[in-house]
């Protein structure tokens, strides 16, 4: 394939992307292309490279999330972009936020199994919180009386915070308190601006998390 192919191909991408407002993966990349122009996938591959490169030294990025590709706005520059919006971003509970730390590192994990090893419960609002962001989703039933559901993180749950896979979580050997993984976990957030209005600016604020971090009399749990 000529130079110029290539460049149509990668502005088409662009451009795709810019608009989308939400990742897109290789093969829904492809598919924007009809039957007898569609680039074989080791092109699209290497397009993505080219268009990564050409990103160097601009305020924004392609980055690589678990459901495919997105141009967003660089880390480093968030404190500026984010003030173009009149919400502030989402702060969440210690309590909401070391409940999905279990769940990322324990899943399956069923909500008992998070109550032994905080040693509070669990409110009926952070799981309904974490359902209805998508974040979690049950997986099962632990064969156990009661049969009590199991959850694990979603797709989303990567993209929202900015990750690819749950590798890229710190490794408990360097991470074991539970709210130094919850502010691990939060710092992803600050990544989460993109062209379009993230879904952080545009969620409900009514719910268990929002807001400041809500008082927590517990003591500090660790994982084992």
């Amino acid at each position: 394939m000529n130079e110029e192919n290539l460049r149509k191909i990668q502005a088409i991408t662009e451009a795709a992307l810019l608009a989308a407002g939400k990742p897109m993966s290789l093969e829904q990349l492809r598919d924007l292309f009809t039957d007898d122009e569609r680039p074989a996938r080791q092109v699209m591959e290497h397009v993505l490279v080219l268009l990564e490169r050409a990103c160097d030294g601009r305020g924004f990025e392609l980055k690589k999330v678990a459901s495919g590709y997105r141009l967003q706005v660089r880390e480093e520059y968030a404190p500026w972009v984010s003030r173009l919006f009149e919400e502030k971003p989402q702060r969440y509970s210690r309590a909401l936020l070391e409940t999905l730390a279990l769940i990322a590192y324990r899943q399956p994990i069923t909500r008992g199994e998070i109550e032994d090893i905080r040693g509070v419960t669990v409110s009926s609002n952070i799981v309904r919180t974490l359902l209805e962001r998508e974040w979690v989703k049950v997986v099962g039933h632990r064969d156990v009386p009661g049969r009590p559901a199991m959850y694990a993180t979603t797709r989303q749950f990567l993209d929202y915070f900015n990750l690819s896979g749950l590798d890229q979580l710190p490794p408990l050997s360097e991470v074991r308190d539970l709210e130094e993984i919850g502010r691990e976990i939060e710092k992803n957030i600050q990544a989460e601006i993109e062209f379009e209005p993230s879904a952080a600016a545009n969620e409900d604020s009514d719910d268990e998390g929002a807001g400041q971090p809500e008082p927590d009399t517990e003591s500090n749990q660790t994982l084992h």
